[in-house]
């Protein structure tokens, strides 16, 4: 049998798209950091048989290819890569650390590549499916997020056009753009320094419920659309961005006023 492979799987919307996936009968490959949290979230799941956890870094190649051999060798292989791992930071470009900018780069874009690659038979195999949990701040620039700004976009360009290329192959690629969740990639922000960082961040609006953005995505999925979106103010934002751009920036700067104090 087949399985989802998820990435980033104990987190918040992780964990959400876990659980939309287990309700719809399917095996799981969970990987994260965090060991404690992949067992947690495999007993409440329950049947054990039907889940496989993994704690490793994703941007350890010997990771990645630890959760492709374990796919294969318990279900025959992925049929859906849910590339969900992500880090954020808040700080100014010019004052934050470069190994900070290259931490998110690494872990946003770099791994979701490199796993989607290495996972590239068993895909084909299944003519299976890659989804992608890009981000609204890929398209638009937002303050304090240049490194997750950079990473996102570079994210959703990447598989753009591995879209293109694997369409032959029967693989198809799914780009989920959520705009502000209620998850713990904010609360575990970076600072510029590469510690936690130190002030709230800013938002515009109520931020959603991850379960409700795993069940746009899982729908998506299931429909084989290419792309799937949050809420309308942030699909409008980004319209703004290219049809008035200066308009744009100037409502954010003010809107992320507290950015530019850091």
């Amino acid at each position: 049998m087949s399985s989802v492979l998820i990435t980033g799987a104990g987190g918040g919307l992780g964990q959400a798209l876990a659980r939309a996936f287990w309700r719809r009968g399917h095996n799981l490959v969970l990987a994260d950091l965090d060991t404690d949290v992949l067992r947690k979230l495999a007993g409440e799941l329950g049947d054990v048989t039907r889940i496989a956890c993994i704690a490793g870094d994703i941007t350890d190649v010997a990771h990645q290819a630890e959760l492709l051999a374990r796919a294969q060798a318990r279900f025959g292989g992925v049929s859906v890569l849910v590339n969900n791992a992500g880090i954020t930071h808040r700080s100014p470009v010019a004052k934050t650390d470069p190994l900070v900018l290259r931490k998110v780069m690494q872990v946003d874009w770099q791994a979701p590549l490199e796993l989607a690659l290495g996972a590239l038979p068993q895909l084909q195999a299944h003519r299976g499916s890659i989804v992608n949990i890009g981000s609204m701040a890929g398209w638009m620039p937002v303050l304090g997020r240049a490194g997750y700004c950079g990473a996102k976009a570079a994210l959703a360009q990447s598989f753009e056009v591995l879209r293109c290329e694997q369409k032959q192959h029967g693989v198809h690629v799914l780009m989920a753009y959520p705009s502000f969740l209620d998850t713990p990639i904010e609360t575990n922000a970076l600072g510029h320094d590469g510690k936690p960082a130190r002030h709230a961040r800013s938002t515009i609006g109520k931020p959603k419920d991850a379960g409700w953005m795993a069940e746009r995505i899982v729908l998506a999925l299931e429909k084989r659309r290419r792309r799937v979106y949050s809420d309308r103010a942030s699909v409008a934002a980004s319209f703004l961005w290219r049809v008035a751009p200066d308009l744009y920036q100037r409502l954010m700067m003010r809107k992320f006023a507290v950015e530019l104090r850091q």
